[in-house]
C-alpha cells in the first residue's frame, strides 16, 4: 500500500547504538530499514543524529574523543555512497541522520539528505550544543535551506536546531511544511527538550515534525555512553490532527521504525481555517525573521 498523491508517508527509524565490528554490519542495519520503509511505500525514511560514531567501535581501543572526528570522516565517502545507491534501490528519500565529519578543515555535524534518484544533498547543524563544541569542536553551519524533494520541499534540523524557532519559521517562509529532526540525547531532560520545542514547531509554522533518535550503549566509542530517545511523527494541535499532535509515537529506549500518513491538505485547511491560524496572524509590521545567513 502506497500513500496518496496528497498524503506523504513518512518513516522514523529509533536506531540502536551497538557495538558494531565492521563497516559492512552497520550498513547492512541501515539497509534492513531502507528496504522496510520501501516495502510501506514510505517517501521519506529518517535515521538519528550521530548515529555513525558507532563506526568507531570496532576499534581494539577506544578512539580518544579528540581523534573521533578524524577517523569518522574515514567514512563519509562510503556513507554517501551507500545513502545513495538504497535511495535508488528502494525508491524512498533518506534523511540520512546525521555525521560528524571534517569539511573544509573544520568539523560539522551534518545530514546527507539521499533523494530517490540518487542525488545527494549536505545540510549542516547550525547549533552544535556545548558539549559538541568542547569534545569535538564540532563548529555551526552558515546556511539553512530546505531540500527540494519529489513530495514537496522539507526541511531538515538536527537536534538542538529544533530548539530555535528562528530556524523553523526560515525553513516554514521558504516553504517547507514537513520538518525532519534527528537527535542525540543522553537523557529524559534532553529528550524532552527537544520534544517540547517540536511540538512548538508544529504550532507556530502549522507543520509536520519527524523526529528520530538514538538509542542505546558503544560502551567503547569516547562521549556516547548512554542515549534516550522516544521517537515520534508530530503534528499541528488542532481538530484536523491527532488528539495529542502525536500521529506516531515509539516506544522509548526500543530500537524500531515507526511509520506515519500526513495529509497535506490538513495543513492548508488548518492554515486557511483552524482553530488558529499562526502563519496568518503573524503581525510582521511588528516583528520578523531576518534571515543573514548563506541559505
Amino acid at each position: 500500500m502506497t500513500a496518496s498523491q496528497h498524503t506523504v508517508r513518512v518513516a522514523s527509524v529509533q536506531f540502536a547504538a551497538r557495538q558494531t565490528d565492521s563497516p559492512d554490519a552497520f550498513f547492512d542495519r541501515i539497509a534492513t530499514y531502507v528496504r522496510s520503509a520501501g516495502d510501506y511505500g514510505a517517501d521519506f525514511v529518517c535515521f538519528p543524529e550521530h548515529f555513525t560514531l558507532q563506526l568507531l567501535s570496532g576499534a581494539s581501543s577506544m578512539v580518544p574523543a579528540g581523534e573521533a572526528i578524524d577517523r569518522l570522516s574515514e567514512y563519509t565517502p562510503l556513507l554517501k555512497e551507500r545513502l545513495a545507491a538504497l535511495a535508488r534501490e528502494h525508491d524512498v528519500n533518506i534523511i540520512g541522520g546525521s555525521h560528524a565529519t571534517v569539511f573544509e578543515g573544520e568539523a560539522h555535524n551534518i545530514t546527507f539528505v539521499a533523494l530517490r534518484d540518487g542525488m545527494l544533498h549536505a545540510r549542516h547543524k547550525l547549533h552544535p550544543t556545548p558539549d559538541e563544541k568542547a569534545v569535538w569542536n564540532i563548529r555551526g553551519g552558515a546556511s539553512a535551506e530546505p531540500v527540494e524533494t519529489d513530495r514537496g520541499a522539507v526541511g531538515v534540523m538536527i537536534c538542538y536546531d529544533s530548539e530555535f524557532p528562528e530556524m523553523g519559521r526560515h525553513l516554514t517562509d521558504a516553504g517547507a511544511s514537513l520538518f525532519f529532526v534527528p537527535y542525540c540525547t543522553d537523557t529524559r531532560h534532553g529528550h524532552l527538550r527537544v520534544r517540547y520545542c517540536c511540538h512548538a514547531r508544529t504550532v507556530e509554522n502549522q507543520c509536520y515534525v519527524v523526529t528520530s533518535g538514538l538509542v542505546g550503549t558503544v560502551p567503547n566509542v569516547a562521549n556516547m555512553d548512554i542515549n534516550f530517545a522516544q521517537s515520534a511523527v508530530l503534528t499541528p494541535s488542532d481538530h484536523p490532527f491527532a488528539r495529542d499532535g502525536i500521529a506516531a509515537e515509539a516506544t522509548e529506549n526500543a530500537e524500531m521504525m515507526i511509520v506515519a500518513d500526513l495529509d497535506l491538505d490538513r495543513l492548508e485547511t488548518a492554515r486557511a481555517r483552524g482553530s488558529v491560524r499562526n502563519l496568518h496572524d503573524r503581525r510582521p509590521e511588528l516583528y520578523r525573521v531576518d534571515w543573514r545567513g548563506e541559505g
